[in-house]
C-alpha cells in the first residue's frame, strides 16, 4: 500500500473544525437538555436510560453506513447533510412530545452524529503526513470536547423548559452548517473511495482496534455512571461537577502534547503509557479520598481516556492509501462505539462496591497496558492487498 503521503490533498483544517466546535457545542446542551426536560413534556424519566441506549444504537448503526454516502457525494456535501439530519430530530422532539417519537429521533440523532464524526476525522487524515495528521487530531479532541463542555454550561443560561432550549440547539447546529456551505474549498479530493473487505479489516492495526474499543468503554462509563458513582460517595453537586470538568480539562490539556510525541514514539508504545497514566490515576484513588487528590486523579484519568482515540485512529491510517482512510475511520468508529455499548453494562456490576467504577477503569485501562506492551514488541506493518 503506497503511504498515504504520497497522495497529498489540499484539506483545509478550518472547516471541519470550525463546524465541529458549534456542533459539540450544540451536542454538549443537548445531552444534558434531554433527560431534564422528559418531566416538561410528560415523558417518566425512566426512559433517559433508553433513549441514550437508543442514541448508541444509532451510532453503531451509523458507524456501518457512512462510506458509501461520502464517496458519492464529498465530503463537504456529506457534512453538511449529517448536520441537516441532526437538526431535523431537534426539532422533533419538542413539537412531538411522545416517547416513540423521541426514541426513534434519537436513533436517527445517533446515525447522523456517526456521519459528523467519520466526515471530519477523515477530512483531517486524509492527505497529510504522520505529523500533521497528530496535530489534526489534537485540534479535533480539543474542539470536540471544549465544544462539549461550552455546551453544559448553557443548561444555566437558557434552561430545559418549554421550546427555547431546543430551538436554541437547532440555531447552533445551523450555525455549525454555515463553514461546510459557505467554504466550497479545501475539502479533499473526492477520489474514488474503496471499501475494505473483511479479510482487509482483520489486518488493520489490531492495537488501533483495541484502543477505540478501550476508549469508548472508559468514555462511556464516565459519561454514563460517573456522576452517579462520585454522587454516591458524598460528594455535593457542587464538587461533582468540578470533578466532571477536571475529567474534561485533562483530557483537552493532553491533546497537543499527545499531538507531539505520537510522531516521535511507536503509537503502541504510547497506547501503553497512555493506559498506565490511567491505570495509575485509579490507584491513588484508594490511597487517599481527600478532594484534591480525586480531582488530580481524575484529571490524569481524563488525560488516559481522551489520548487513547486520536492516538489509535492515527495508527489505523499510519501508511494507508488515502482511499482507505474514510472507511477505516468508520471501522475505528464502529470499534468505539461496540466499547461505548458494552462498557456501562460492565461498569454497572461494580457500582455496589465503594470505589467500584475505579476498579472497573483500573482493571480495563491495566489489561489495555499489558497487551499493548507486548504488541509494541512484535509490532508488524499492516498490508491492505486485496
Amino acid at each position: 500500500m503506497q503511504d498515504i503521503t504520497t497522495s497529498r490533498a489540499t484539506n483545509s483544517v478550518f472547516v471541519p473544525v470550525a463546524g465541529l466546535t458549534v456542533f459539540a457545542i450544540a451536542s454538549g446542551y443537548l445531552m444534558s437538555l434531554i433527560p431534564l426536560s422528559l418531566g416538561n413534556f410528560n415523558i417518566d424519566s425512566s426512559y433517559a436510560s433508553w433513549l441514550a441506549s437508543i442514541y448508541y444504537v444509532g451510532l453503531l448503526l451509523g458507524s456501518m453506513m457512512i462510506e458509501p454516502i461520502i464517496a458519492k457525494i464529498g465530503h463537504r456535501v456529506a457534512f453538511i447533510t449529517f448536520l441537516s439530519l441532526l437538526a431535523a430530530t431537534v426539532v422533533v422532539l419538542p413539537i412531538f412530545p411522545n416517547k416513540e417519537v423521541w426514541l426513534f429521533a434519537r436513533l436517527v440523532a445517533g446515525m447522523a452524529v456517526a456521519g459528523i464524526f467519520v466526515v471530519v476525522e477523515s477530512w483531517l487524515l486524509i492527505g497529510d503526513n504522520q505529523k500533521e495528521r497528530a496535530k489534526r487530531l489534537g485540534f479535533y479532541m480539543t474542539s470536540l470536547y471544549g465544544g462539549t463542555t461550552i455546551g453544559q454550561l448553557a443548561v444555566g443560561v437558557f434552561g430545559v423548559k418549554g421550546f427555547i432550549p431546543f430551538m436554541v440547539v437547532m440555531a447552533l447546529l445551523l450555525i455549525a452548517i454555515l463553514p461546510p456551505l459557505l467554504v466550497k474549498q479545501g475539502q479533499p479530493s473526492n477520489d474514488a473511495h474503496q471499501v475494505l473487505s473483511f479479510k482487509q479489516i482483520t489486518r488493520l492495526s489490531k492495537p488501533a482496534i483495541i484502543g477505540c474499543m478501550t476508549s469508548g468503554v472508559v468514555m462511556g462509563s464516565i459519561y454514563g455512571l460517573m456522576p452517579l458513582a462520585l454522587k454516591q460517595s458524598s460528594l455535593s453537586t457542587n464538587q461533582v461537577g468540578v470533578l466532571m470538568a477536571s475529567i474534561i480539562l485533562g483530557g483537552m490539556v493532553i491533546q497537543p502534547i499527545i499531538s507531539k510525541i505520537s510522531v516521535k514514539m511507536s503509537k503502541t508504545l504510547l497506547l501503553a503509557l497512555m493506559s498506565l497514566v490511567g491505570v495509575f490515576a485509579m490507584g491513588i484513588t484508594h490511597l487517599s479520598s481527600d478532594f484534591t487528590v480525586l480531582v488530580t486523579a481524575l484529571a490524569l484519568l481524563g488525560m488516559s481516556s481522551f489520548a487513547l482515540y486520536p492516538i489509535a485512529i492515527t495508527l489505523a491510517c499510519d501508511n494507508l492509501d488515502s482511499s482507505y482512510i474514510v472507511a477505516a475511520t468508520q471501522v475505528m468508529l464502529f470499534s468505539y462505539s461496540i466499547g461505548s455499548a458494552l462498557g456501562p453494562i460492565g461498569a454497572n456490576t461494580f457500582m455496589a462496591q465503594t470505589n467500584g467504577l475505579m476498579d472497573f477503569f483500573f482493571i480495563v485501562l491495566l489489561a489495555t497496558a499489558i497487551y499493548m506492551l507486548f504488541a509494541s514488541l512484535q509490532r508488524k506493518p499492516q498490508v491492505l492487498a486485496s
